[in-house]
């Protein structure tokens, strides 16, 4: 099914200049980016965003942290993208993330893990509604698709 995913590259992964470097395996993979921005994040949208974390322990901690620099925010599009995002990305613990994962070639930390990517078609929803307005998501045919995708695979 064709999908829409939001990314974050992380206050730690603009810190060290991987904004380029993250987009290009996104873009090698074949999805196909339908918006971007710089964003600071605020209480609201963090709040909002890792409103299962409130009570734990760690939530003030990872507030600041994701309020340190601005974000760049990225919403990419194509079939099964969700999980084909979380596949580039790597899983959770970036020690433990498998090479040629994002997470796997650049991060050692647990919670300073360079990137987020959505979850589930749900969070994905939730995510896209925090961050990007509906002028700032672009449609666009790409010639890309006729090489990514075959014939019988839904493309649009």
């Amino acid at each position: 099914m064709m999908e829409k995913t939001v990314v974050l590259i992380k206050p730690d992964g603009l810190q060290r200049g991987l904004v380029g470097e993250i987009m290009h395996r996104f873009e090698r993979k074949g999805l196909k980016l339908v918006g971007i921005k710089m964003i600071r994040l605020t209480d609201q949208i963090l709040d909002d965003w890792y409103s299962h974390h409130k009570d734990k322990a760690f939530f003030k901690d990872l507030k600041s942290f994701m309020e340190w620099t601005p974000v760049v925010a990225m919403l990419w599009q194509g079939l099964d993208a969700i999980s084909a995002v979380r596949k580039v990305v790597g899983i959770t613990k970036a020690r433990e993330a498998e090479a040629g994962s994002i997470r796997g070639d650049f991060g050692m930390s647990g919670s300073q893990n360079i990137i987020h990517a959505s979850d589930s078609m749900e969070s994905a929803e939730k995510e896209l509604g925090l961050i990007f307005n509906g002028d700032e998501i672009f449609d666009y045919n790409s010639s890309m698709d006729l090489l990514i995708y075959s014939k019988d695979e839904v493309v649009s």
